[in-house]
């Protein structure tokens, strides 16, 4: 691929989506960018470029829309999912990342993911449900999407956790490091000094860790 900076936008799957080449040097992995409720799939491309900007970058948008607010799988309120429907999009969206992977990079290059709050439970489900479907994982302001999480074998997953100190859901994402380091993953997790918006401290931290991964 080019590696001019470059957008591209299609669909695949059904999963819309938008592709940015990395600007300088050669591409050192892709990243998968999934937004927050309310959010689209150019959502986190500004904070993508900033925090890995050696990777290619696919923003997705989520396929649940409710009420014209835009999300990754169906809930019944803030903290109650609906777990079939979790577990349908999750399972939907590993399929996606490696076909995705394949079309726009060309490559077996390592994959990631991004996610902030609703886009940070979808990347958590996919993993646990298929290890196979990310390298790494950043989790931002994410709580445990499952009500009875699977138990799958992490190890060689390096993930970063970010919650807000003063997060409202923050208490619901506290068993997030127990289970994925019981898992065999590498976890990183910094309480932030923030709610459940993102900060510059997030995108300070995000930066050094993508960094130490491509190190």
């Amino acid at each position: 691929m080019s590696k001019a900076a470059a957008s591209t936008d299609g669909v695949l799957g059904d999963w819309v989506h938008t592709v940015h080449d990395p600007a300088r040097g050669p591409e050192r992995g892709i990243l998968f960018l999934l937004h927050g409720t309310g959010g689209d799939e150019t959502s986190l491309l500004g904070l993508g470029r900033v925090v890995a900007p050696d990777h290619l970058l696919v923003g997705v948008r989520g396929r649940s829309n409710e009420e014209g607010v835009t999300r990754y799988f169906r809930r019944f309120d803030a903290l109650r999912y609906d777990q079939e429907h979790l577990a349908s999009e999750a399972e939907a969206l590993a399929r996606f990342v490696k076909a995705a992977a394949a079309r726009h990079a060309g490559e077996d290059l390592p994959r990631a993911a991004l996610g902030y709050s609703n886009g940070a439970n979808i990347a958590l489900a996919t993993q646990l449900l298929d290890p196979s479907a990310f390298r790494a994982l950043a989790l931002l302001r994410a709580v445990q999407p499952f009500e009875h999480p699977p138990t799958p074998d992490l190890r060689g997953t390096d993930v970063l956790v970010l919650p807000g100190r003063n997060d409202p859901y923050r208490a619901a994402g506290r068993g997030l490091r127990t289970l994925l380091e019981g898992a065999g993953a590498d976890v990183e997790e910094d309480v932030l000094d923030a709610g459940h918006n993102l900060t510059q401290e997030d995108v300070a931290r995000l930066a050094a860790w993508f960094a130490a991964l491509e190190a």
